[in-house]
């Protein structure tokens, strides 16, 4: 007892568990073996899926930092399309593929924050060293909005929460023109029955702001963006005034006294170099706010550092001369 059974473990173990459940979320079980692996030989290589090297994934959050702490621990190759790898799969996983590498006997130094390229990480280096805080503090939740108990009380028939299909679930009680009936109502952005971003209107107290934006004004973006791509370009952002909250398929940016200020927020979510810090957590659709704490906080006024009236590039220079970066970041 106590002795490793093998010298040398290597292989692919099953990557997730098939459930009888509807849904499409099926439970990962590579971890179980990776942890078994480890058990039973002193040096073993495996082929899994990568998404949580971003801490991302259905993998417990406390495993996923027990490895990107462990220095017997190491990334030999990552691949960000899983296509490359295995081409017959039905379903490309999402977030794509590592082989690692765990020894017991040798020590690589803690991962920390795994990123896909040299470069991200030297650039994360030295943006931490300002010791910013990060966007995602000023980022409110897609379930912000809730429905209030008013409108459970006097709808006890309809469906009790702002889900993203609520323009359809709750058509009673939200309307495309604001009623003239005496009471005070608010706007919703959400999707319409043909997926279009649209607003409509329901009762103030029928609604709850948890998130404290709805006498700002708010950037707001689509919780699903993209497809996790390095540094792609994000689907287009709207901006909510004052009087108009959301639905769940979209995160708010900021509480704004001002629409400037949002204006400065979006022109700063364009930049190469924000992408390219979302780029460090973001490896799928999935887009909430704690995908966004690597992209350091800006100040949109007036009296930032960074001169907003300028061009997106003209953006990008004034962040990269900000956080030191060298012509190769």
């Amino acid at each position: 007892m106590g002795k490793k059974l093998f010298n040398f473990v290597i292989g692919n173990p099953p990557y997730q568990d098939m459930t009888d459940s509807d849904s499409t979320r099926m439970p990962p079980i590579y971890d179980k073996f990776m942890d078994a692996a480890d058990e039973v030989a002193d040096k073993v290589e495996l082929i899994h899926p990568a998404r949580f090297l971003f801490n991302a994934g259905y993998t417990p959050k406390s495993w996923n930092e027990k490895m990107l702490n462990n220095k017997h621990f190491k990334v030999l190759m990552y691949e960000p399309d899983s296509d490359k790898v295995f081409p017959n799969l039905s379903t490309p996983l999402k977030g794509g593929v590592a082989v690692t590498y765990y020894d017991h006997n040798a020590d690589f130094g803690v991962i920390g924050i795994f990123t896909k390229f040299p470069e991200l990480n030297s650039i994360l280096n030295k943006v931490q060293k300002t010791q910013p805080e990060s966007i995602e503090d000023i980022i409110s939740s897609p379930l912000s909005y809730k429905v209030s108990d008013l409108m459970i009380k006097e709808n006890p028939d309809l469906v009790p929460r702002l889900r993203s299909s609520a323009f359809t679930k709750l058509a009673r009680i939200i309307y495309s023109q604001k009623p003239d009936d005496g009471k005070e109502y608010v706007g919703l952005i959400g999707l319409d029955e043909n997926k279009k971003r649209t607003k409509r209107y329901i009762r103030k107290d029928y609604i709850v702001d948890s998130g404290g934006t709805l006498d700002k004004f708010t950037l707001l973006m689509a919780k699903a963006n993209g497809s996790g791509d390095f540094g792609e370009t994000l689907s287009a952002a709207s901006i909510a005034e004052p009087g108009v909250g959301y639905l769940q398929t979209f995160i708010g940016i900021g509480k704004f006294d001002s629409i400037e200020e949002a204006r400065n927020a979006e022109k700063y979510i364009k930049t190469k170099f924000a992408r390219a810090m979302l780029g460090i957590l973001k490896t799928t659709q999935d887009c909430p706010g704690p995908k966004w704490h690597y992209i350091p906080l800006q100040d949109f006024t007036t009296s930032s550092d960074i001169d907003w009236s300028k061009s997106i590039h003209e953006i990008d220079l004034q962040l990269y001369r900000k956080y030191g970066l060298d012509e190769k970041e």
